[in-house]
């Protein structure tokens, strides 16, 4: 008799309602799960309510996707707890996300030789709340000249927050007037100033679920449902490896698991300026197009760390990434193939392959079924009247409906005879090998 494994994946979430219900009904769907050993994986999910917990006490789920922590310190500690004392997989770490901290990131892209550009963190502008802060500030605050500064990085460039988010206090400066009133709107946040690429041909934003990355065309001065573009091989094949490579190498470098990564690319560099994303944006109204992919993944991803038991790393190792960074002997390409190297050894990316063509071998078929089903399209009509004014449902039924149609159209082509321009090996999936 084939042995049987139960699992409980819990949902820990906050404004949210399209993809977890989408993510529910997708792992409802998936049915049993039978390992290349044999055994038998039943996997349910919860969403997990905040309240009072012991220390001792013993959870229930085995993996937790999180999306609330990054801001929500309760259930942060939470976290931090079943990790520590009870080997619950998460989805992110806790112990390296912080509070959306992008500082750690940039300095560790500059130590592994990314072309980060160049970046300058400025003291406060106003006072923060803190007693000790007079005191420390008259004595210690060293006076600087910010034009200089500005100067030095060249115009344009970018004010934006350490710690951001969604945004969030981000300027453009193009001339002293700008960069002072910036300055001076900053207030208590703490502040990067990072020149621009001007000129950049193209703005790509990775999406990253364990080893499956999902490079997308990004328009951010579009508005949120218009800013991804369904558009295949804008990218050379080098440069879409490289911003696969980065986003990887983000990801196991700070044992994130569920992460987005943007990148510039001018001239054929790859410039990474965001990479520290706590709760990366996989709304059905924002990835339209992309979102049966967001889902597929998470949910293999996830299903393959409960069903192996998959070992949470929770800590920074700097070591073997630092050994490749500072060796001398190695170009930036034979760097990015050790970091690749590095990232599929973190993620078990054969392994992960492996599982997934023994186990969820229907879960393309299945995917598509849902997409191309009244319950998808029930989903997303929700989801619409809940985001959007009446006046404006009709034409985002359109807009959103002739999108994931196109998508059940490339995926119906990609999995029947020949090869579809959609093909997840062309536009997603790991990175491709590369040679020292």
């Amino acid at each position: 008799m084939a042995k049987s494994q139960e699992h409980l994946i819990g949902l820990l979430l906050g404004a949210e309602g399209d993809w977890p219900r989408a993510f529910e009904t997708l792992a409802q769907r998936m049915g049993v799960v039978t390992d290349p050993a044999g055994t038998e994986h039943r996997v349910s999910t919860e969403r997990v309510t905040i309240e009072p917990f012991n220390l001792r006490d013993k959870p229930r789920h085995d993996l937790v996707i999180d999306r609330l922590a990054h801001w929500y310190y309760h259930p942060r500690e939470w976290l931090k707890k079943v990790a520590l004392m009870d080997d619950v997989y998460l989805l992110n770490s806790p112990f390296t996300f912080q509070s959306m901290e992008k500082h750690s990131a940039y300095c560790a892209l500059l130590r592994l030789g990314m072309n980060v550009p160049e970046t300058v963190l400025v003291p406060y502008k106003n006072p923060i709340d803190n007693v000790r802060w007079a005191y420390t500030s008259e004595k210690y605050n060293k006076a600087f000249d910010l034009d200089r500064i500005a100067d030095e990085l060249g115009y344009p460039m970018f004010m934006k927050p350490f710690d951001g988010g969604a945004w969030r206090g981000v300027s453009m400066i193009k001339d002293r007037a700008a960069l002072h009133t910036a300055y001076d709107d900053s207030g208590e946040m703490l502040m990067h100033l990072q020149k621009a690429v001007d000129g950049f041909e193209v703005f790509a934003r990775a999406l990253t679920i364990g080893p499956e990355s999902m490079v997308m065309k990004f328009r951010p001065d579009e508005p949120m449902h218009n800013r991804y573009a369904v558009e295949h091989g804008f990218l050379s094949d080098a440069v879409g490896t490289e911003a696969v490579t980065i986003a990887q190498t983000v990801n196991a470098f700070f044992r994130w698991e569920f992460n987005s990564c943007e990148m510039l690319v001018k001239d054929g560099v790859v410039y990474p300026i965001d990479y520290a994303n706590a709760c990366p944006d996989v709304a059905v109204t924002s990835l339209h197009y992309y979102f049966p992919w967001a889902m597929k993944a998470l949910l293999k991803w996830s299903v393959f760390c409960v069903a192996t038991g998959r070992k949470a790393r929770t800590q920074v190792d700097t070591g073997p990434w630092f050994e490749v960074a500072d060796n001398e002997g190695l170009d930036y390409q034979a760097k990015l193939a050790a970091y690749q190297r590095l990232a599929d050894d973190h993620f078990e990316t054969e392994r992960y392959r492996e599982f997934c063509d023994a186990a969820l071998p229907h879960l393309d078929e299945m995917v598509l079924e849902w997409v191309d089903s009244d319950d998808f399209r029930s989903l997303l009509t929700d989801t619409i009247r809940a985001t959007y004014p009446q006046r404006e449902w009709d034409s985002f039924e359109g807009h959103f409906g002739g999108l994931t149609r196109l998508w059940v159209s490339d995926e119906t082509s990609r999995l029947g005879p020949g090869r579809s321009a959609a093909d997840e090996a062309v536009v997603g999936g790991p990175a491709p090998a590369l040679t020292d």
